[in-house]
């Protein structure tokens, strides 16, 4: 039986869905400096208000530099086609209303926020990706909001290669009230999942999320040790890992693409989480992985700070990269 955290769940109503709307509200402002790189001179590319075969072309060029990728372009921009050929681009809210539903069939499905069941403990999450991409910082920030749900928290330090990393995970623990399993600089990464597992299920731990050493999707060998800690924990509990969440820089455009498809083919993930969307990130490569892995987004950061990381949203995050109905046609 799960020990109750000591942290009370957060009251639903007008103060969640608050935080809500101000979270999108500043992804809008803060993707690519606020400004939308699809639509911002929108109706300087309609002259006469009339969409031809240029437009689409420049609209496909936009999508492909945005790091959309190759396969969600193109079904972007067939659907623009089809309603051209049919005479239903009469003006620029059609065109916008074309892409947003053609944006929503890609992103849609991947809405699905991670979910623990009440009856898996401890549910233990892995998280891995790359150096740089945020990692350890997800992982504090994602304990925060669990905890916030009433949900008790262990963390693993299984980046054993850095003592940094091991402190910066300190430090979230610290800052979190949660404890951290770690050991020796240098220590197998699967042993240090091991004693956490042992150690979450002995405490009545509601949740295990299990940092891993930061790594490129072409170091074979740490792939490797990525499969045999998840090895471990599966004798531990069949069905653990009970997610494997990717974290992406979501700054790194069509890289991101890539790692997202290595490290799926070699560990399979059950969800990603996409960072770093505030700055210079266009904001793309949601709809590349969507498109062509299928993959839940399970969180979306675009900042530092504990509010900046939200469970994905396909509605509110469309906008962000069109701007609001109208609002970037009339420029």
């Amino acid at each position: 039986m799960a020990t109750p955290s000591s942290h009370p769940p957060a009251e639903p109503g007008q103060g969640t869905g608050e935080k809500r709307k101000g979270f999108f509200r500043r992804l809008r402002e803060r993707l690519n400096k606020g400004d939308s790189w699809l639509t911002y001179d929108l109706a300087h590319l309609l002259p006469g208000g009339k969409v031809g075969e240029e437009f689409i072309e420049e609209m496909e060029t936009r999508l492909l530099t945005g790091d959309v990728g190759v396969e969600a372009t193109r079904q972007i921009v067939e659907g623009l086609e089809k309603k051209l050929w049919r005479d239903e681009l009469g003006d620029s809210k059609a065109v916008l209303d074309t892409m947003r539903a053609s944006m929503l069939e890609i992103l849609g499905p991947c809405e699905q926020p991670l979910a623990i069941p009440a009856d898996v403990r401890p549910f233990v999450v892995l998280v891995v990706g790359v150096n740089g991409s945020g990692k350890t910082t997800t992982i504090g920030k994602i304990a925060h909001r669990l905890q916030g749900e009433g949900l008790s928290v262990m963390l693993a330090a299984g980046d054993t290669f850095r003592a940094a990393a091991v402190e910066q995970l300190q430090t979230w623990g610290e800052r979190n009230n949660v404890p951290v399993i770690a050991q020796g600089t240098g220590a197998d990464p699967a042993a240090v999942a091991y004693d956490a597992f042992e150690a979450a299920r002995a405490r009545g731990i509601d949740v295990l999320l299990a940092d891993t050493a930061g790594r490129l999707h072409t170091q074979e060998n740490l792939m490797d040790e990525l499969r045999k800690v998840k090895r471990v924990l599966g004798r531990l509990d069949p069905d653990a890992p009970h997610e494997v969440l990717l974290v992406l820089d979501g700054g790194s455009g069509q890289n991101a693409l890539l790692q997202a498809r290595r490290f799926n083919e070699a560990i399979g993930l059950s969800g990603v989480a996409i960072t770093k969307l505030d700055g210079t990130a266009k904001g793309g490569v949601v709809l590349a992985i969507a498109r062509e892995l299928a993959l839940p987004v399970r969180f979306i950061g675009i900042g530092e700070g504990l509010e900046d990381l939200a469970p994905f949203e396909a509605g509110p995050y469309i906008e962000a990269l069109l701007g609001a109905p109208g609002e970037r046609a009339a420029r």
